[in-house]
């Protein structure tokens, strides 16, 4: 599987980032890091900067058909970066229109709203995105981590980093379980 990672050029929660990766990698999957800018992006450890990653394509230049799956890791900056890129917002919407798998932890479900497709969806995040998930029509649980399967599409969502274990092991169990019903 091609998994895609959708971030700012700027504010990813670095760790929200690196697990889920190297979760991908280790399955003999592909991530692949898609930011709405080339380059490198720069992560951070909560409020200090982290490492930087390279950038392998732009919002721009690739397209949700490229990917089995998408990846929104958190970061407090990072989501309400992509919810003002159009493109970035586009791009996250094709996944859903396509029926595919989407997992998003921490804040990441801010770059949902955005995206108009929470609506009728049972998710978790960060506790502070609760009210806008409740606003955009989705319902907000309190879980470790949360599997919906309203639509065509499963969404993994998870709450925060100590989740970050069971939203790994979850989303790649629900990514490998949606390929074979798309491709039927």
């Amino acid at each position: 599987m091609r998994i895609a990672f959708l971030v700012a050029p700027e504010g990813v929660e670095q760790v929200e980032l690196t697990e889920p990766w190297q979760a991908v990698a280790d399955g003999g999957d592909t991530p692949v890091l898609v930011s709405t800018e080339s380059g490198r992006i720069q992560a951070f450890q909560h409020l200090d900067k982290g490492d930087t990653f390279p950038v392998d394509r732009t919002v721009g230049e690739t397209s949700a058909g490229d990917y089995d799956g998408l990846v929104l890791p958190g970061g407090v900056a990072n989501p309400d970066f992509l919810r003002m890129d159009e493109q970035a917002v586009a791009f996250v919407r094709a996944f859903f229109d396509a029926g595919k798998p989407v997992a998003a932890i921490c804040h990441a479900p801010w770059t949902l709203v955005e995206a108009d497709v929470v609506r009728g969806r049972e998710l978790t995040s960060w506790p502070s995105l609760r009210t806008d998930v409740r606003n955009a029509g989705g319902t907000w649980v309190d879980e470790q981590v949360q599997v919906c399967h309203a639509g065509p599409n499963r969404l993994v969502t998870s709450r925060k980093p100590a989740d970050l274990d069971a939203f790994c092991a979850t989303f790649l169990s629900e990514f490998r379980a949606e390929r074979p019903a798309r491709a039927a």
